[in-house]
C-alpha cells in the first residue's frame, strides 16, 4: 500500500521546488528555513504555490533549494530585516528559528545565569527586532512565530494544556521562548503587526533535530542496524504529545491565510503516549527488537513535565487544522529518511 504521507525528500539537484512560480505568486520568507522545522515549512508553502525565500547565516541548497538571503539573525537589526522583507516583497514571514540552540535540554536547563541571559536575548531580542521591522514593511506581511508548549510550564497531569492557561515556564529555555512569543502577541493585539504564534509539542518525522529525543534516537537505531544487534535504550515513564513536522508545516500555511491575528495556537496531536510506545514504533520501523529497551522510574533530562498533552481545539476551530500523520507513520518516515537535520 502506497504511503499516503511521503517524507519531504532532500532535494539532490539545484532546481528549486517552486521553480516556475509566477511573478504574481505570494512570497513566504522563512527565517531558519534550512532547519528541522523550517525546511518542511518551506516545502509546504512551495506546494501551495508560494515563492519561498530562506534567510539563514549560510545557504543549504541540498536541504532547501529556494532563493536565499544570507543574514545573521542573532545580530541583524530591524532596518536590515525590513530591507529583506521589502526587497523580496514578502507576504508572509515565518520565524522558524530556535535561537542559540535552545532545544538542547542540557544547554538550556543547566547553563546557569549566563546561558539564561543568552537565550532571552536571542529569542526575545529577535522577536522585538522582527516586530519593529515588520511594523514598517511595505506589504505588511503576516508573521508566523514558532513557539513551544513548554511556555505554559509543567501543567497538571491528566489535564491538556490550552491557550488560556496563565504561562508559568519552568526553565530558561521556556522563559526565553515565552518572552519572544509574548512580544509578538502583544504587538499583534495592539495592531502594530499581523501575527500569530504556533506553540508546538515535541516534534518528530523526517530529519529531526539532533538536540531532541527523536534526533538522538535515530543514530542509536542506525548504529544498531549496522551492527545487527539490539540497541540499548533507556526510557522514563513520561507521557508526551508528539506532532509530525509536516503537520506543523501545514498549520503554518493555514495560519498565514486565516484572519486570526493576535492568537496563539497549540499544535500537537492532542494525544499523549508513553516514551516506550514512541520507541516501539521507531524500533518496528527499523526492524529491530525491543530486547535492549530499559524503563526507569528515575528522572531523565527533559525540558517538560512528566505528562504533556496539548488541547488543539482552537487550531481545529479557527485554522481548520487537524493532525494527519500518525506517530507510527512519522517514525517510519524518520527511519526511511535516515538522517537528522544536521
Amino acid at each position: 500500500m502506497k504511503n499516503p504521507w511521503p517524507p519531504v525528500p532532500e532535494p539532490r539537484c539545484a532546481e528549486p521546488v517552486a521553480a516556475g512560480v509566477s511573478d504574481s505568486a505570494p512570497t513566504a520568507v522563512v527565517l531558519g528555513g534550512t532547519g528541522c522545522i523550517g525546511r518542511h515549512i518551506c516545502a509546504a508553502f512551495a506546494r501551495q504555490g508560494y515563492r519561498v525565500v530562506t534567510v539563514t547565516r549560510r545557504p543549504a541548497p541540498r536541504v532547501a533549494p529556494h532563493p536565499h538571503r544570507r543574514l545573521d539573525l542573532e545580530t541583524a537589526q530591524p532596518a536590515a530585516l525590513r530591507a529583506v522583507f521589502d526587497d523580496e516583497r514578502a507576504d508572509v514571514v515565518v520565524n522558524a528559528t530556535d535561537m542559540a540552540g535552545a532545544t538542547d535540554a542540557t544547554g538550556a536547563a543547566d547553563g546557569g545565569e549566563a546561558r539564561a541571559a543568552e537565550l532571552l536575548d536571542a529569542n526575545e531580542g529577535l522577536a522585538r527586532r522582527l516586530v519593529e521591522a515588520l511594523s514598517g514593511a511595505a506589504r505588511g506581511p503576516r508573521l508566523i512565530h514558532i513557539g513551544t508548549i513548554h511556555e505554559y510550564g509543567p501543567g497538571e497531569s491528566g489535564v491538556p494544556l490550552h491557550e488560556d492557561i496563565e504561562p508559568a515556564p519552568a526553565n530558561a529555555y521556556a522563559r526565553a521562548k515565552l518572552a519572544g512569543s509574548q512580544v509578538v502577541l502583544d504587538a499583534a493585539r495592539a495592531g502594530a503587526v499581523s501575527a500569530v504564534v504556533l506553540r508546538l509539542v515535541n516534534t518528530c518525522g523526517p530529519y529531526p533535530t539532533p538536540a531532541g529525543f527523536a534526533g538522538k534516537l535515530l543514530p542509536v537505531l542506525l548504529a544498531a542496524a549496522a551492527a545487527d544487534e539490539p540497541p540499548s535504550i533507556t526510557v522514563g515513564g513520561a507521557m508526551r504529545d508528539w506532532i509530525d513536522v509536516r503537520d506543523v508545516a501545514e498549520a503554518a500555511v493555514l495560519a498565514a491565510r486565516r484572519p486570526v491575528d493576535g492568537h496563539a495556537f497549540n499544535i500537537g496531536s492532542g494525544v499523549c503516549v508513553s516514551m516506550r510506545e514512541l520507541v516501539g514504533h521507531a524500533l518496528a520501523a527499523a526492524g529491530l527488537p525491543d530486547s535492549g529497551v530499559r524503563e526507569t522510574a528515575g528522572p531523565l533530562r527533559s525540558l517538560g513535565a512528566d505528562w504533556i498533552q496539548a488541547d488543539i481545539g482552537r487550531a481545529r476551530a479557527l485554522l481548520g487544522w487537524s493532525p494527519a500523520i500518525p506517530l507510527k507513520q512519522s517514525m517510519r518516515d524518520m527511519w526511511d529518511a535516515g538522517e537528522t537535520s544536521r
